[in-house]
């Protein structure tokens, strides 16, 4: 079964901010949540250390946290090919260490848009200076199923509160500068 009207909620973190063995969860590479501080931890406090630990480990290059420059340049960019690619956005962000879209994708198919907005905003974002060459964004994306009008309302507003914890956000709504200048807070509605 597809999103409501081909609507999703799709969420992506900058390369080694969401490991395994997190405690706020992850998710596996066939997409199976695992646990973390919001869910029962059956495996225990110390297994999920070694596995954060491990995980660790294994990165081939440092975590990648965002500047604010960096984060207004990754949401015009990631902007610009959903745009480019004809889907519809309501509401976006970009953190420190992760993105969220609230985009229409007809074809349901939020997973390959998303990694194509993904690639070309990390050439552009390495070929630019603002962050090392190498890859911005970890390998796996979220995408979340918008059920109905109220949910899709809900969760623009959970992406325009990023604003918050230091968000670059942009939304379809409020005055036509903010629109047109991706690192502007627009209000909620």
């Amino acid at each position: 079964m597809g999103a409501w009207n081909g609507w999703y909620l799709v969420t992506g973190n900058t390369y080694g901010t969401r490991l395994p063995g997190d405690d706020r969860g992850w998710v596996t590479r066939h997409g199976r949540p695992q646990p973390g501080t919001s869910q029962v931890d059956p495996i225990g406090g110390v297994e999920s250390l070694r596995l954060l630990n491990h995980s660790k480990k294994l990165m081939t290059r440092d975590v990648v946290v965002l500047s604010w420059e960096a984060r207004g340049r990754a949401l015009e960019l990631i902007l610009g090919a959903l745009r480019h690619h004809e889907k519809e956005v309501i509401v976006a962000t970009v953190t420190a260490k992760h993105f969220h879209v609230l985009a229409r994708f007809r074809d349901g198919e939020p997973r390959k848009w998303a990694g194509i907005a993904k690639k070309e905003s990390a050439r552009a974002l390495a070929r630019e200076g603002l962050v090392a060459a190498g890859g911005v964004w970890a390998v796996r994306t979220h995408c979340e199923k918008i059920l109905d009008r109220e949910h899709q309302v809900k969760v623009a507003r959970y992406v325009a509160a990023h604003v918050d914890e230091g968000g670059v956000v942009w939304a379809c709504w409020g005055d036509s500068s903010a629109k047109k200048n991706p690192g502007t807070a627009v209000p909620g509605f």
